[in-house]
């Protein structure tokens, strides 16, 4: 017997982890300055995610950058793909979660009603650091 089957990419293959990221919640994470420039900082924040992709994975990542409020605007990159939230980033980073059922997820927030949230939808979770260190 072999386990469940993984969603195939739109070449065949297994489709890669989905990394989907809390922007604002990452950002926060750490005292830098980040408020005097929200959109700086989700950009700063991007820019390390396509360089450094998730730290201690060598298999390949889609990696989502939710960002809202003051950070809406941040434009993708290759590497990371950017969500501006219409509303609450919670909220959309529920429905993204959502919409790949099936797949295997990883949400990096520390919001605990979050992850709550997106683990009953069958998501992992990890923290800030996942990604920061």
């Amino acid at each position: 017997m072999t386990g469940p089957r993984r969603p195939l990419d739109a070449s065949g293959s297994p489709a890669p982890l989905l990394v989907v990221v809390d922007g604002a919640n990452v950002v926060g994470s750490r005292p830098d300055g980040w408020w005097r420039d929200r959109k700086g900082a989700a950009e700063r924040l991007r820019d390390r995610l396509a360089s450094e992709g998730l730290p201690g994975r060598a298999e390949p990542v889609e990696i989502v950058l939710v960002v809202e409020g003051a950070a809406r605007g941040v434009t993708s990159v290759p590497g990371v793909r950017v969500e501006s939230a219409p509303g609450s980033g919670d909220d959309r980073i529920v429905e993204l979660t959502a919409e790949t059922a099936g797949r295997a997820r990883l949400v990096v927030t520390a919001d605990r009603e979050l992850r709550r949230r997106v683990t009953e939808l069958g998501a992992e979770v990890a923290g800030p650091r996942t990604v920061l260190d």
